[in-house]
């Protein structure tokens, strides 16, 4: 039985991946260009393929009569035609539950490095800036606490209640949004408008669906009244970036702390990556890594070999048909 896993760079190098018990041939590639025929070519055979971001379409689907399982080693599933596996009786898989303590402290590492401008005092300290102003300590741009300041937390999963604990720990004040145009459902929401209008930092953590792309444009920006910092942990598609420019040069928020982008990796043309060359203080960016801690790879990784020896003892039949 065979497994193909297309991009194991995408875990940290010299992470110990056993691959999952019943998979007798096993080949991994570092990283699969973007190509369908080149990743049908390295496929052929496999009744088992592992893809983080590698895209699986339809076409590629259709030209591996041996594929039975595809698994992906994240929790987002759109990288694969689902259509496309369920008419070919193909089963599909994610990973989920295992970044629950990574993304919520790279959430805080985010808010505390914009929130405190962490990157620019930083560039003060090696630049000599600090050596030349002659003072013990260098304030140009004022640092903020957390405690006593609102969180308000958009997508209300695992992940952003984890974060709602330690917000509560330094202090905060923390809202629960509802979804856009809906009443709260119980006493533990709020009105997604006043959200916006109330808080001092705002946290993404919703899926991507049609319903929320773009949900941070220039409309509920405009409703930001308090100027707020936004950390994004969520995905880049959540937060039109052409708009987030505009509200960080007209002084509508305070900052932007973001680990994801439109387009992944981001390019000179995004607006963002382009203000960011201008050395905002408040201006946060991390390479779409909060998933990535050491444990929080072992733990998918343990996650994956679990489910997928189950799904191989539970279709031995058809696996080796």
């Amino acid at each position: 039985m065979k497994a193909v896993f297309l991009d194991r760079g995408t875990f940290l190098e010299g992470l110990a991946l056993p691959k999952p018990q019943g998979i007798d041939e096993y080949q991994t590639f570092d990283e699969t260009p973007q190509d369908d025929q080149l990743i049908i070519e390295r496929c052929q055979g496999a009744q088992i393929i592992f893809t983080n971001k590698v895209k699986i379409s339809a076409e590629v689907i259709a030209a591996l009569p041996d594929l039975k399982l595809i698994q992906l080693t994240a929790t987002g599933m759109n990288n694969v035609d689902a259509d496309a596996c369920k008419k070919q009786g193909i089963e599909l898989y994610n990973v989920a539950g295992y970044a629950v303590k990574s993304v919520p402290e790279h959430t805080f590492m985010l808010m505390l490095a914009a929130l405190r401008s962490g990157v620019h005092y930083h560039n003060k300290v090696i630049d000599g800036s600090w050596e030349a102003s002659g003072n013990f300590s260098l304030m140009d741009v004022p640092l903020i606490d957390l405690e006593d300041t609102t969180l308000g937390i958009i997508g209300v999963g695992t992940i952003g209640k984890r974060v709602t604990e330690i917000a509560k720990a330094f202090g905060m004040t923390v809202l629960w949004a509802e979804h856009q145009g809906q009443a709260p459902r119980n006493d533990e929401y709020t009105d997604f408008d006043t959200v916006l209008e109330t808080s001092d930092v705002i946290s993404l953590h919703c899926p991507l669906t049609e319903k929320t792309a773009h949900l941070i444009n220039a409309d509920t920006l405009a409703k930001m009244s308090k100027k707020p910092l936004v950390v994004n942990v969520a995905r880049g598609g959540i937060v039109d970036s052409k708009a987030m420019v505009e509200a960080l040069e007209q002084g509508q928020v305070l900052g932007y702390a973001t680990d994801v982008f439109e387009q992944e990796p981001t390019t000179q043309e995004d607006p963002l990556w382009q203000l960011g060359q201008k050395n905002h203080p408040r201006l946060i960016f991390s390479p779409h890594n909060a998933w990535a801690s050491k444990a929080a790879q072992q733990k998918l990784w343990d996650i994956l070999t679990k489910q997928v020896s189950e799904f191989i003892t539970t279709h031995k039949h058809s696996v080796s048909s």
